[in-house]
């Protein structure tokens, strides 16, 4: 069984998870793999401590066991899934698409999940008197200016990024996920706010919809 190393915690407003391991949870869901959660202290992933370093030499989640493999990084780890269990594909067997596919995730990691949505998201896993209201807002609108409307345009007319759903969808996955916590307006991008909503009407959304607890997103058998 694959072991996902990741950071999750309950608070009132819902269950958090971190948005790198929930695209590799994502991926892990869609094609029906076996695994199971192991959650690590976020305070020593924050802290990169000793012990982490030694698990992991990034210093950060996920990374994930598959019997005596250890992957480490998000996007290498769900690409390995996808060549050690093909089926379903997530990426498309064409060279130029394949291209396409990993150029849009890593649009996905660089100017999304690296970019703004960290200022939007971890001061959600804070209480709410030692949340920075000003910047969170700052970092709504750097996201709507810098990265929605590309992903605007890239979605007119389809249904996912890439046409069908790959690889290339599994950062906004997350950004779903973020967003249904933050609530944060989507007005003037009616294509990635349906995006969204399909994004999370997927049954591998479950395992990180803020509305399921750890104890019900803690693998699969």
């Amino acid at each position: 069984m694959i072991v996902l190393h990741t950071m999750e915690r309950a608070y009132p407003w819902g269950t958090l998870r971190s948005t790198f391991s929930s695209k590799t949870k994502v991926v892990l869901e869609e094609k029906g793999l076996a695994y199971r959660v192991e959650r690590e202290k976020i305070g020593d992933i924050w802290k990169k401590t000793p012990e982490v370093l030694a698990k992991n030499p990034l210093g950060k989640v996920p990374w994930i066991d598959d019997g005596d493999l250890r992957v480490y990084d998000s996007t290498v780890i769900n690409e390995y899934l996808d060549e050690r269990y093909p089926a379903p594909a997530l990426l498309p067997r064409d060279p130029l698409e394949r291209a396409r596919v990993r150029a849009l995730e890593n649009y996905g990691d660089e100017i999304v999940l690296s970019g703004p949505l960290p200022r939007i998201w971890m001061p959600w896993w804070s209480k709410p008197e030692q949340r920075n209201e000003e910047d969170m807002a700052q970092g709504r609108e750097t996201l709507k200016q810098r990265a929605l409307p590309f992903l605007e345009k890239t979605l007119e007319g389809r249904d996912y990024l890439a046409g069908e759903f790959t690889l290339a969808d599994a950062p906004y996955m997350a950004v779903a996920m973020v967003l249904q916590v933050d609530g944060m307006s989507l007005d003037g991008f009616p294509n990635f706010a349906a995006y969204l909503e399909r994004l999370r009407g997927r049954p591998s959304y479950r395992a990180i919809d803020p509305r399921t607890s750890l104890e019900d997103s803690a693998g699969r058998t």
